[in-house]
């Protein structure tokens, strides 16, 4: 029995290669997401805590104008901040679909290599048996036949 061998073993390698490549990337973008997310809820928390500073800065009472102009421009930077964030973050989701879109179509070739590999060995183990089946036959033959 011949041993099956795919010619196209070494695309497959490359297609896997290319294909845990795309993963990598993928897992990095969306370790970037997290990082982001992280970052936007930190700015959240920080504006929270500016507008409480404001509200107790201007309660009945002594008035700082000045710490109060002060928090204002702090959250109106941290604002600006946010909105930083978003755009960042929004490009950062396209870029994930991207990534997740490379990685799929990487995925489909490997698979499409391997069902053409599985396609041909079951081929070569058909045509093996086929003149395995053959051989067998012409040796009941020749036994039936006798020695001549």
């Amino acid at each position: 029995m011949s041993q099956f061998k795919f010619r196209l073993e070494s695309l497959v390698k490359l297609r896997q290669e290319d294909r845990q490549q795309r993963r990598v990337e993928l897992a990095e973008a969306y370790k970037a997401d997290g990082i982001l997310a992280k970052q936007c809820g930190l700015v959240a928390l920080e504006i929270t805590d500016m507008r409480k500073q404001c509200v107790a800065a201007a309660s009945p009472g002594y008035v700082n104008v000045d710490r109060l102009v002060e928090i204002q421009r702090f959250e109106q930077f941290l604002r600006t901040k946010a909105q930083g964030l978003d755009e960042r973050k929004s490009r950062l989701v396209e870029e994930i679909e991207k990534r997740r879109m490379a990685l799929v179509e990487a995925d489909r070739q490997v698979r499409v290599l391997e069902k053409l590999r599985e396609r041909q060995l079951e081929t070569h183990r058909t045509d093996e048996l086929r003149r395995e089946v053959a051989m067998l036959d012409e040796v009941a033959i020749s036994h039936r036949r006798g020695p001549e």
